[in-house]
């Protein structure tokens, strides 16, 4: 594989870092995290929208850009570097996916157009607690129209507008009973109640459903294949997202052991702290290298996409949470205070690795992928 961005998608990237810079800088995403009463920085998300990146990968006859998905690539990192408070992936990365690759022609005319506009935001809500989601234990059901069950947690719940939610349409609990369905947030049936997270400028919710009116989205008992689908493309954007910001934890790491000095000598002169700055770029650098052939495979619609998308979702996970610790232990004791930034990086990584599922289980999906390609 040779693989590179084009220059135009250079010059995108370029011009939304510079957009991000100027739009969404650390104030704006300390605004979300100190104000309880704020999931996102509505602001924000109204200038994402309006600058059309909500549509990126929508077709245009459905109101987006009808770009792709590696100009989804680039964004996605952008927004990572700049701890973006905004509820981009959960509508974008999942919802509007959901719809595009499963959705009649009906729903894709109803719901893309909005979330393309950035007038309507969209989640998808898997888990149910504690545990791996399986369709064994998806206690969610869906009959005759009406939607029972709770979700928790669901990333940007109490914000969206739509939902698509896994639930089970017959009561054997088994790969082909799993059904995906939309349901409107606002109605009587559909109750949501905030959860703490360690990034509250990344929020999550629990969702309960009691007889919640709802649609079907696409085949009944073909949920689970369908979210294994759309959680290979997510990975990937993930992992764009993830890299961005493990890219400016190291940035900064680097540019305050050059200020700070210690013993006469700028503390970046120490071996020990070398180290660790090493270590992160390595980390990093096999992170970007894994998202880009997950990029590649994503937008080649190569059937090697599952096994990239594994490979990038893992060394993204491991490279922001190095990247972010480390860059506390560099700045030392004022590494741990709420005044410097360090820890805000730290809450993304950590927030970021649990979504679309837990590391251990993307090394599962890795292992299996592998074995199924007669690799391992």
């Amino acid at each position: 594989m040779n693989f590179d961005f084009s220059d135009d998608q250079k010059l995108l990237r370029d011009q939304a870092r510079k957009f991000l810079t100027d739009k969404c800088d650390r104030t704006v995403v300390r605004s979300v995290l100190e104000d309880s009463q704020k999931n996102h920085s509505d602001d924000l998300w109204k200038e994402i929208s309006t600058m059309g990146w909500t549509g990126t990968a929508i077709p245009e006859e459905y109101g987006g850009l009808g770009l792709g998905m590696l100009e989804l690539c680039v964004i996605a990192e952008e927004l990572g570097r700049s701890l973006a408070p905004t509820p981009f992936s959960s509508s974008i990365y999942l919802f509007a996916e959901f719809v595009k690759l499963f959705g009649t022609e009906d729903q894709k005319k109803t719901y893309l157009p909005k979330i393309a506009s950035g007038e309507m935001i969209g989640t998808f809500a898997l888990s149910e607690g504690n545990g791996t989601p399986k369709p064994h234990n998806i206690n969610s059901t869906f009959t005759d129209g009406k939607l029972n069950g709770q979700k928790l947690p669901v990333n940007d719940g109490q914000v969206s507008d739509f939902i698509v939610v896994a639930a089970n349409t017959d009561s054997n609990k088994n790969n082909n009973s799993l059904s995906l369905v939309i349901v409107k947030s606002n109605q009587d049936g559909v109750k949501s109640e905030s959860l703490e997270t360690i990034d509250p400028s990344r929020p999550s919710s629990k969702i309960v459903l009691d007889n919640a009116d709802a649609e079907l989205l696409g085949n009944s008992g073909e949920g689970w294949e369908m979210i294994q689908k759309i959680f290979d493309r997510a990975a990937v954007l993930f992992a764009f997202e993830q890299v961005g910001g493990a890219q400016v934890a190291l940035d900064e790491a680097k540019k305050y052991s050059l200020e700070r000095y210690a013993f006469g000598k700028q503390i970046g002169a120490f071996q020990a702290l070398k180290h660790k700055m090493a270590d992160m770029y390595v980390k990093i650098e096999l992170a970007k290298s894994n998202a880009y052939y997950g990029a590649w495979a994503l937008s080649s619609d190569s059937n090697e996409l599952p096994v990239a998308a594994a490979g990038a979702r893992v060394s993204a996970i491991d490279a922001y949470h190095y990247a972010s610790k480390e860059n506390i232990q560099i700045h030392g004791g004022v590494g741990f205070t709420w005044e410097y930034d360090c820890h805000l990086f730290y809450r993304r990584a950590k927030q970021l690795a649990l979504n679309i599922g837990s590391v251990r289980q993307w090394k599962e999906n890795l292992i299996s992928n592998l074995e199924k390609r007669n690799i391992v």
